[in-house]
């Protein structure tokens, strides 16, 4: 890990004056005065500064910080993440990722909350991969495909796919990142932030320091001046490699495939969970296509051992419902993430709206299901809103369910 910091030869802080930017022009010199960071008119908010950062990402000095991360190409601002929204997330045509978090440095609280706030950003990320990203990336951005790699050949960069994606993946397991800080006026304190980063369990990551002070014209323009904190301090640390989690197995087949055994509901149902599965696209890459057994059940395996963890397709016509379930099978691994995982229901309901209900059907036995009322079996408009409706709850259920899965069992296996 490398914290970009100011220090002696001696280790001891060096004091730092930055001069009033003058604007010579007509051989008279005129001091430039700062943007107010108070409330008024012409304030500059964290919002301006992400803003800034996303559409000019060459204002930040990178090269005087690590040279390894030269030239990224802005990805978007307030990339969801378990640990927090990223102000800022960028990626260098190399596959090597860059976190900013803006902040405007108004009590000695807030320096060290932020330098914790995007060490969690970074522990989190290391236990995603590039698919994470690219469906991260494609739902806050809304668009389909691999926004990542899409937007790094828009900026003119010509990338092998699967080399990209492949060493995107290996940085974020090892940790491999560019964090920077970027404020208005960084102050005495966080420049000696080494002994509280010394106290954390850390990475093989690069963090800088950057004030980005923004200055008024007299004719109305803004010019930025960024500051880089200028000495690098390395920080030795052990490289911790996040081991890349159990393989998702496909179980069995749950009935023998044929046609002629079916009666007239199974096959009806076998044909409308086709009309599900067709055009189902989900935004989470690695998420494995669904399959509809011969008798019509439609199954989303999530990434627990051994398929003991699904999102599954409930169809009851004679009720006239249809609707989608998060469950597991009992005493497995499947059934203990999902206990983990519902912890944070308050945020997950959030989420996925108050239609969905969670139950519980034991101790420490959960499931999480919704259903919506309409009959689909006389076709028509009815059955494809309801095939549409299955599709949509499908691909919002698997992005916010999946990766907390994969994270509860990552967990469970670092405390067996």
């Amino acid at each position: 890990m490398h914290v970009a910091g100011t220090q002696a030869s001696d280790g001891r802080s060096m004091a730092r004056q930055h001069a009033t930017p003058l604007l010579l022009t007509d051989g008279a010199a005129v001091a430039l005065s700062p943007l107010s960071l108070a409330a008024g008119p012409d304030a500059v908010s964290e919002a301006a500064i992400k803003q800034l950062i996303h559409d000019h990402p060459s204002c930040l000095p990178i090269a005087e910080i690590d040279p390894t991360f030269c030239g990224p190409v802005s990805i978007c601002t307030e990339l969801s993440t378990m640990a927090g929204p990223i102000d800022n997330f960028m990626v260098t045509p190399s596959g090597l990722p860059v976190l900013v978090e803006c902040k405007l440095w108004r009590n000695p609280e807030m320096r060290r909350q932020v330098v914790s706030q995007i060490l969690d950003y970074a522990k989190e990320l290391s236990r995603w991969s590039s698919s994470d990203l690219q469906r991260e990336a494609s739902r806050r951005l809304g668009r389909p495909g691999n926004a990542l790699l899409d937007l790094v050949r828009e900026a003119g960069h010509e990338v092998d796919e699967a080399d990209f994606n492949d060493a995107l993946t290996a940085n974020l397991r090892r940790g491999r990142f560019l964090l920077l800080i970027v404020g208005d006026g960084i102050r005495e304190g966080v420049e000696a932030i080494a002994e509280y980063l010394q106290a954390h369990a850390g990475l093989h990551f690069t963090l800088g320091l950057v004030e980005l002070p923004i200055f008024a014209i007299p004719d109305g323009s803004r010019i930025v001046v960024p500051r880089v904190l200028t000495r690098t301090v390395s920080i030795s640390r052990e490289v911790v490699a996040v081991p890349q989690g159990f393989v998702l197995q496909d179980g069995p087949l749950l009935e023998a495939d044929d046609p002629e055994a079916l009666s007239e509901d199974e096959a009806s149902r076998r044909d409308f969970m086709r009309l599900v599965v067709d055009g189902l696209v989900f935004d989470d890459p690695e998420q494995p296509p669904p399959r509809v057994t011969p008798k019509g059940w439609l199954f989303l395996y999530m990434p627990a051992p051994a398929s003991s963890c699904w999102i599954g397709v409930l169809d009851k016509r004679s009720s006239c419902r249809v609707g989608v379930r998060l469950t597991s099978n009992i005493g497995t691994v499947g059934e203990a993430a999902i206990r983990l995982v519902v912890q944070d229901w308050e945020a997950i309901s959030e989420q996925l709206g108050p239609s969905a209900l969670l139950e519980e059907m034991g101790p420490g036995r959960f499931r999480v299901h919704e259903f919506l009322d309409v009959d689909r079996s006389g076709g028509g408009p009815e059955r494809a809103a309801a095939a549409e409706w299955i599709r949509r709850r499908l691909r919002e259920y698997v992005s916010i369910f999946r990766p907390r899965i994969r994270d509860a069992v990552e967990q469970l296996r670092e405390q067996s």
